[in-house]
């Protein structure tokens, strides 16, 4: 059971799929302090080739111009948080057939629409090390859920690895049932988390409520 404080604190947060409508609080959250706006996390997305051979700040203008016809296009990219109504964190959730190859395996018997990533996570500086990507990712699991996926697919690392932490880290995503199905290199682990009766039940009316941060858990 979750308490009236629990509860009130939950209430100051919300998490939106991005949209047309919500661009400009992206844009808000990637060119703030610490954000990505060096990548506009476009690193895992297709991409036109020549856009690499761009100098850094051409580049950079290349990668948010090319993010956001994506987003205008209607093509699902992920999630924005809020508190307050203030953007303060970020989860790359989407089909991963619009993403570049991050695995070699295809899975069989699943057409390929049906699969989800969740590729990226960036919460403001202020907001980490405090458990509240569990309301990021609770969201994106919903989110794929909702968008009709049957599988969903993540590349975290451990802990203690030195790159790729953006990615998301492997007890986070056991928490939430996800179960190691291979590796994509020698530090980003492949997990999966596939649908069940009882997922599809629990989430055919509105969203849940994100899930309150873990402090068991950094993230």
């Amino acid at each position: 059971m979750i308490d009236q404080k629990q509860e009130e604190k939950a209430a100051e947060f919300e998490v939106v799929e991005v949209g047309p409508g919500s661009w400009t609080h992206l844009e808000t959250l990637f060119e703030g302090c610490g954000g990505p706006k060096y990548c506009w996390c476009m690193a895992w997305r297709r991409k036109p080739a020549e856009i690499l051979s761009l100098r850094s700040a051409e580049r950079n203008q290349a990668l948010k111009a090319q993010l956001c016809g994506i987003v205008n296009s209607g093509v699902p990219v992920g999630l924005l948080m809020f508190r307050t109504g203030e953007p303060i964190g970020w989860c790359s959730v989407a089909p991963r057939r619009t993403y570049r190859p991050i695995t070699k395996g295809r899975d069989k018997g699943v057409a390929e629409e049906d699969i989800w990533s969740i590729a990226c996570f960036y919460l403001r500086r202020d907001f980490r090390g405090r458990g509240f990507s569990s309301f990021l990712l609770t969201s994106a699991i919903e989110m794929a859920w909702r968008h009709g996926a049957s599988i969903i697919e993540a590349y975290p690392v451990h802990p203690e690895s030195p790159s790729y932490r953006f990615m998301g880290i492997v007890p986070r995503f056991e928490q939430f049932g996800f179960r190691h199905v291979g590796m994509a290199g020698k530090r980003r682990h492949v997990m999966q988390l596939r649908r069940s009766c009882r997922q599809s039940k629990k989430l055919s009316g509105s969203p849940a409520q994100p899930m309150l941060p873990n402090k068991n858990v950094v993230g």
